[in-house]
């Protein structure tokens, strides 16, 4: 009970500073983000100037953005929440942090009997991404198409619990998801460890640099490797927060910037995912996952519950059609992943920033990582309604080339496709989580090597990433990390 009464008295003291606190100190906080100095005899702005003042900053979330980029700064309701909402965020933050167990029990029962974690936070660590390691990194898993039969887009296989709004064709005892723990006297649908591959590369200038990939060495139950008709696929969990602005971009602006044939001829030829919505009973464009494999936060959810504790849902049942949550605890903890905020900008004003930033355009990253997008209506939080966000996304699939290729398609997604990830906030991955890694499956240490990593699409930004002077790339990592 003590956690759950400490989640309600940290909101509502997070309400009482930013009634009370706020004009005084807002004046302060946006000098350091924007870096001017800031002098004890400079006047304090009234609330009306703050108003002024935050609308010429190119705030990452809108008015859902928080000024907090600390290692909890993945963790901050928005901004513009009602105190209504902001109750049901800390039911939703409770909900997020439950711990599941084996039934019977009289609370949280459902665990199981396979899984990769026990609760929601303990893969998002503290909101943001997990680790390459046992409960945190996933393997998804499918069937070769020669021996199970070409799925199609609107193919719906569930013929494992593990496999919720997945086309892929499911592994027999495995389904989708390998879930590598167990309940008592369940051993772990297999075991799962890595190798990792060390390659070496050079800049143009001479400097070398090292990179390197992981290969997974995996195990049924029995002692078995698992057969080589199996596609695998590594994903580490990515961060939760912002979630419910992206869901809120309107479905005609996400299409307005695919361009699968490269009409425009820039090399780059984004397009969208088209994928199983399970309430609609259709197909819809996918925005969610590593590849846009979900439709929205509240299906994300329930497939998270699901495959990756073994937690049935009502959009999930069990074979008898029950549940172990309702539909108000999924909506509750779906509703948490829609309202967290987005950590602001930093350093706006820094010079070597404002050249990383010019450098990264003219590498033609933002040719993917769309800077800004404009909310339309959501169709229940106004909250996330018309707001001009800047996510550095165009939630669209694109070709990364051989290097981060899976080899493993996922409804319109290929082997070698993953969708545009955002990059708002990535500049406090390793504050909110030290040692926390990059890309897809957690290969790369460093901002530096994730850019290394790209190909296809991106092999033209990457070839120009590693033509720069060192001064040059330096800007491009420097400005990266006030995002």
């Amino acid at each position: 009970m003590l956690p759950v009464v400490w989640r309600r008295t940290k909101q509502k003291l997070f309400k009482l500073v930013s009634l009370t606190v706020l004009p005084i100190v807002v004046g302060i906080v946006l000098s350091h983000f924007i870096d001017s100095p800031v002098s004890a005899s400079d006047p304090v702005p009234d609330s009306q100037e703050a108003i002024v003042a935050l609308a010429d900053i190119p705030l990452a979330g809108g008015e859902t953005t928080t000024f907090i980029r600390s290692s909890h700064a993945y963790e901050q309701p928005s901004a513009n929440l009602s105190e209504e909402l902001i109750d049901l965020h800390t039911e939703g933050d409770v909900a997020f942090e439950a711990v599941f167990v084996t039934a019977p029990a009289t609370v949280n029962p459902g665990l199981g009997p396979h899984f990769n974690n026990t609760t929601c936070a303990g893969c998002h660590i503290r909101n943001g991404r997990g680790l390459p390691a046992q409960g945190q990194l996933l393997v998804r898993v499918s069937q070769d198409e020669a021996i199970a039969g070409s799925p199609t887009t609107t193919t719906h296989y569930q013929a494992e619990p593990t496999a919720p709004g997945d086309n892929t064709p499911p592994v027999p005892g495995l389904g989708t998801q390998i879930q590598d723990r167990g309940i008592y006297g369940a051993p772990p649908e297999a075991t799962v460890e890595l190798e990792w591959i060390e390659s070496m590369g050079q800049y143009e200038d001479g400097t070398s640099y090292s990179l390197r990939s992981p290969k997974a060495h995996i195990r049924l139950a029995d002692g078995s490797p698992l057969p080589d008709t199996v596609k695998t696929s590594l994903r580490l969990p990515p961060p939760v927060f912002g979630l419910g602005l992206l869901e809120a971009v309107s479905e005609g602006d996400i299409l307005a910037m695919a361009d699968p044939e490269d009409l425009d001829g820039n090399g780059i030829s984004g397009r969208p995912n088209t994928v199983w919505d399970v309430r609609k009973q259709s197909t819809s464009l996918g925005r969610f996952g590593l590849k846009a494999n979900q439709p929205n936060l509240l299906q994300q959810s329930a497939a998270a519950y699901l495959g990756d504790m073994g937690v049935t849902s009502p959009m999930f049942p069990s074979a008898d059609g029950s549940s172990d949550i309702d539909a108000d605890t999924l909506k509750t903890a779906t509703f948490y992943v829609q309202s967290l905020a987005v950590p602001a900008r930093t350093l706006l004003n820094d010079p070597v920033v404002q050249r990383g930033e010019q450098l990264f355009d003219r590498a033609q990253c933002t040719a993917c990582h769309i800077p800004t997008l404009r909310t339309s209506t959501h169709p229940e939080y106004t909250e996330l309604s018309n707001q001009t966000i800047h996510p550095y996304t165009d939630l669209l699939l694109h070709d990364m080339g051989a290097g981060l290729a899976d080899n493993r398609p996922d409804f319109e997604a290929t082997g070698s496709e993953w969708r545009t990830p955002p990059l708002w906030g990535i500049g406090v991955t390793q504050t909110v989580l030290p040692y926390a890694k990059y890309l897809h499956d957690g290969r790369a240490h460093t901002l530096e090597e994730a850019i290394l990593w790209h190909g296809g699409e991106a092999e033209q930004a990457k070839q120009a990433f590693r033509e720069m002077p060192e001064g040059d790339r330096q800007a491009i990592v420097r400005f990266l990390r006030t995002l």
